[in-house]
């Protein structure tokens, strides 16, 4: 990415969401981020002016993902690249018990990774070289309903991603899905070793790669309320 290009990423409030914007903008790239208010947000807006664009977050809610279209396509009318960091626990409502932050975490990110895909195609049909990267970590990559069947897109958002790739790839938008390797369906026969990431490392990292437009992406981390911190009761 050596030239100014347009992003959306969502669940931009803290961690690794918030990591990649900055990242973004650091590299020059105009920057439109779904996230939570807070005084980081702030900076980025008062630093960067008409290049960082504030957006709904709460993309999980009906209407909520098309506001934001809406507001990308009054500004630029057209996206570059989406980034969907589906590990973000920003549509969670705190607090939560036991397994039920897990499915939470889990359903909320697949409702509001369909809304935004579905809203943000026709800014990306408009796009140069469009792209869209979605992120996962242990939780949201968890298959809920019928964990002993095989993954399916009703029941798995990576592989939901996955069913997605065909039909974006023959409209010119590839898709990257980053993911904590599975042992079911591993995508690679290497080992990926846990790292101690850190959002601005992991975000460095995964920007490095994306003019690569790698299918599959391997992310084991040891930590990852570094890189997703749950919201505090």
């Amino acid at each position: 990415m050596t030239h100014s290009r347009s992003f959306w990423v969502t669940g931009a409030s803290n961690g690794l969401g918030l990591a990649l914007v900055e990242r973004l903008l650091e590299q020059g790239h105009r920057v439109a981020a779904s996230a939570k208010e807070s005084d980081e947000l702030n900076a980025l807006t008062a630093q960067h002016g008409r290049r960082f664009l504030r957006l709904p977050w709460q993309l999980h809610a009906d209407g909520q993902a098309a506001d934001a279209c809406q507001q990308i396509c009054h500004t630029w009318c057209s996206l570059d690249g989406l980034i969907l960091n589906a590990g973000t626990s920003d549509y969670l409502d705190a607090p939560l018990a036991g397994s039920d932050v897990f499915e939470a975490i889990v359903t909320s990110n697949q409702v509001a990774g369909e809304h935004s895909l579905a809203n943000a195609l026709p800014l990306l049909l408009k796009g140069e070289s469009p792209q869209v990267m979605a992120v996962f970590n242990r939780y949201s990559a968890l298959q809920l309903y019928a964990p002993t069947q095989v993954s399916a897109g009703w029941n798995n958002m990576p592989q939901w991603m996955r069913e997605q790739r065909k039909t974006l790839k023959g409209q010119g938008i590839d898709v990257t899905v980053v993911s904590p390797q599975s042992l079911k369906t591993p995508v690679t026969p290497a080992q990926a070793i846990p790292e101690e990431w850190t959002p601005q490392r992991a975000a460095e990292e995964l920007l490095r790669r994306w003019p690569q437009r790698e299918p599959e992406l391997v992310l084991e981390t040891l930590d990852l309320s570094s890189l997703w911190p749950l919201p505090r009761s």
